[in-house]
């Protein structure tokens, strides 16, 4: 197996130096979390598995030096995107970082909703699609990460259909009332690229139940246990939330850097007491609160005063952005106005640099510090907490949590406090500072055996697993575009062949009103091509009969009304398939109103031997509960009643038990040599579920049977095809190669 890795970044940053162009590692969260799982790769010779990282390597490469550059590359198991600057300040630092970052991070006052933008987010997408495909190779598995990638997805499983896929979420996923912000276009443009994942990771079980919801409420996909069943394939929607790597924070560099980190902070804080503020300049990210929790914590412990030094370090980012030189002014001016209000000659309260720290720094920063105080506003994860928890190697150390973190779900032993409280930051700063050790040891105790059980090889590691076993499960029903050569073998070969297909979802797309699906002169004169002296097309639907007869009356063909209820076989008139009683229906249809009436956009079809309830133009989650109460209802009310209760797509139904889609169909299905049943709803189970048993059996149906389920709802059939669409193009096919034959 070889695994891709696909991100905006590469972990290699190309740098210019003395005119030449070099690489050097890059940080960041992602980075050096996937690191420690591929050198665990690299060095574990049980697993047979390569890697490619594929990526924008940092810097506009001209032309002439991209083949040298991607040969360079190559060597490092990196794949370089070569992106122009252009492209970059209208991707990256436009639609990126001015529309989809503060949107999710719940600043939608600092949105900016520009359409070129969005089409320049949609061509980088389509530019790492083809960059990905230049690369794949057969039993390859892609991982996307991250939201300047969410159209990815999709755009590769247009090209690779069975191909796993896995998308992971590295920020948080907005709930559906900030989602919809976003123009309805691209907010569904976004949702449909995510959804051509296999497997779809977050953080917290939180993110993942926005996703879900915006789903049902803007595509109308209902999820089972986090499985949404798309068009083509089934979509796993769970939680992973990232680790870190452990030992990397709870170990001594080797080198004497560390040391003398180590000996300059004793020197500088000897006698004080340290709170620490690690963060990326970033408005989500609290900096201010957090200043003005730490002014409010000095003016009501005036005992603290020369007894607490706040580290704050920031780390410059997104330069080029304007809301982030503002906030930077802003910081600076805090700081200023603390330091000079409560310092004195012999006490700064605030020791402030804007600049990246390596790993060396940081790490004794965490060993010094007995406060950590992490306050985002909203973060996906913020893995500085889980670092900070796990560098405490004598267990000692308090750290102070945003709830609106997610690490704030793994990591319920801190103190954990909402960031937009100043009262209760400053609350939490004396809290944490006056607290004995016996105390500070039993919350990380348990903190760091969590962080070391769940460290980010086992994130990486579970959502890889997880993916194979969700691909793997796709493989229940086999695509039929791996089997179209037999189908075609078995209809031209065959002397009598019969064909049993649905309507609605099979041969044209659900509608919001049922009369709105009248078939167009391409269906009419699709039907009428395939039917034949020689090939019986039988339209077997839910539909009544009036309907059918109004719009493919006229053609030669057999029409079967209400399930089986009506039969009217080609040349002759409808006729009852068995005896029938309809006199229950006065009895539901006051029910049915009254759901009718409570749900808005609802309505009721009568038909001769049926009645059906229709949701689907009503709001998808209220729909969704009015239809489980109703279900619930009509089991019971009719629990004496020998009639059979249906729940299909956005339809509740309600007909005679005696009739099913499976034993009208098996009736018709004598001295054929060729049978194709399609079908995309629970009703056409039962005529799956007769045509698999009649098989087994020899004699009883031709060797050429094909059973063929639209969507990938589980099914009895023995092959599915995405959509309706995709059952035109192959009866097209079988209709324009019989004429060929003939």
């Amino acid at each position: 197996m070889r695994l891709l890795i696909v991100s905006n970044r590469l972990p290699l940053n190309g740098v210019q130096k003395e005119g030449k162009l070099v690489f050097e590692q890059s940080a960041g969260g992602l980075v050096s979390g996937l690191s420690a799982y591929l050198d665990l790769l690299k060095s574990t010779s049980a697993q047979d598995i390569e890697y490619v990282w594929i990526g924008w390597p940092g810097i506009t490469v001209q032309d002439k030096m991209q083949t040298e550059v991607k040969s360079v590359l190559g060597d490092l198991h990196a794949s370089p995107v070569f992106l122009s600057e252009e492209a970059m300040d209208k991707f990256y630092l436009g639609f990126c970082n001015k529309i989809i970052w503060p949107l999710f991070h719940y600043f939608p006052s600092n949105t900016v909703y520009d359409k070129d933008y969005w089409l320049q987010y949609q061509e980088v997408n389509k530019i790492f699609r083809d960059a990905v495909l230049e690369e794949i190779k057969p039993g390859d598995v892609i991982w996307v990460h991250d939201y300047h990638l969410m159209l990815l997805p999709g755009l590769l499983r247009e090209k690779l259909p069975h191909t796993p896929i896995g998308f992971f979420l590295h920020i948080p996923f907005p709930s559906y009332e900030l989602y919809r912000l976003l123009p309805s276009a691209w907010g569904q443009e976004i949702l449909r690229g995510l959804l051509g994942a296999n497997l779809i990771g977050f953080h917290t079980h939180e993110y993942a139940q926005y996703f879900l919801r915006s789903v049902l409420r803007i595509l109308g996909y209902e999820h089972k246990l986090g499985q949404i069943l798309s068009q083509d394939h089934a979509v796993k929607v769970d939680t992973f939330p990232m680790g870190i790597d452990y030992q990397r924070y709870h170990s001594n560099p080797t080198g004497s850097e560390f040391e003398q980190n180590l000996k300059e902070l004793e020197q500088l804080l000897d006698g004080f007491k340290a709170v620490l503020s690690v963060d990326r300049l970033d408005y989500s990210k609290g900096i201010s609160n957090r200043l003005q929790g730490y002014k409010l914590f000095l003016e009501n412990n005036p005992q603290w005063r020369e007894q607490v030094v706040l580290l704050m370090i920031v780390v410059p980012s997104r330069v080029g952005v304007e809301h982030y030189q503002q906030m930077k002014r802003q910081i600076d001016e805090l700081v200023g106005e603390i330091n000079g209000r409560f310092g004195t000659l012999n006490w700064t309260p605030i020791i402030y640099q804007y600049k990246f720290l390596p790993l060396n720094s940081l790490l004794a920063m965490y060993r010094q510090s007995d406060v950590a105080l992490i306050t985002p506003l909203r973060d996906g994860m913020n893995l500085i907490a889980k670092e900070y928890v796990a560098a405490r190697t004598d267990q000692t150390g308090v750290l102070i949590l945003s709830e609106m973190a997610g690490a704030a779900k793994e990591l319920g032993e801190a103190l954990i406090i909402n960031p937009n409280n100043i009262e209760a930051i400053a609350g939490a700063l004396q809290q944490a500072l006056a607290m004995p050790e016996t105390e500070q040891k039993k919350r990380n105790v348990v903190m760091q055996q969590r962080l070391k059980r769940y460290d980010v090889v086992r994130w990486s590691g579970d959502f890889i697993q997880e993916l194979l076993q969700v691909q793997k499960g796709q493989s229940r029903t086999r695509p039929l575009d791996q089997h179209k050569q037999a189908l075609h073998a078995g209809f031209h070969q065959a002397g009598k062949r019969l064909l049993l297909v649905d309507y609605d979802g099979t041969l044209v797309p659900f509608t919001d009103s049922p009369d709105q699906a009248k078939p167009d002169k391409e269906l009419l004169d699709l039907l009428k091509s395939l039917a034949n002296a020689d090939t019986e097309v039988v339209i077997i639907s839910g539909r009544d009969r009036a309907i059918l007869e109004t719009w493919l009356g006229s053609l030669d063909i057999t029409l079967v009304a209400e399930h089986g209820a009506w039969l009217k076989r080609r040349g002759e008139q409808w006729s009852l398939s068995k005896p029938l009683v309809n006199s229950w229906k006065r009895q539901l249809i006051p029910m049915l109103e009254m759901y009718a009436d409570r749900l808005p956009g609802s309505f009721i079809e009568e038909k001769e031997f049926s009645l059906a309830w229709h949701f689907r133009q009503a709001d998808p989650e209220l729909s969704a509960a009015c239809a489980r109460e109703l279900m619930d209802e009509l089991v019971a009310f009719t629990s004496n009643i020998d009639i059979h209760i249906l729940q299909g797509n956005k339809v509740i139904e309600v007909r005679n038990s005696e009739v099913t889609k499976g034993s009208t169909g098996l009736h018709l299905t004598d001295n054929y040599d060729f049978i194709l049943a399609i079908g995309d709803d629970t009703t056409d189970e039962d005529l799956f579920a007769i045509l698999a048993l009649e098989h087994s059996w020899p004699g009883m149906l031709p060797p050429n049977t094909f059973t063929i389920r639209v969507g990938t709802d589980k099914s009895q059939a023995s092959y599915f095809l995405p959509s309706y669409v995709e059952v035109k193009e192959m009866l097209q096919e079988l209709a324009a190669g019989r004429t060929q034959n003939n």
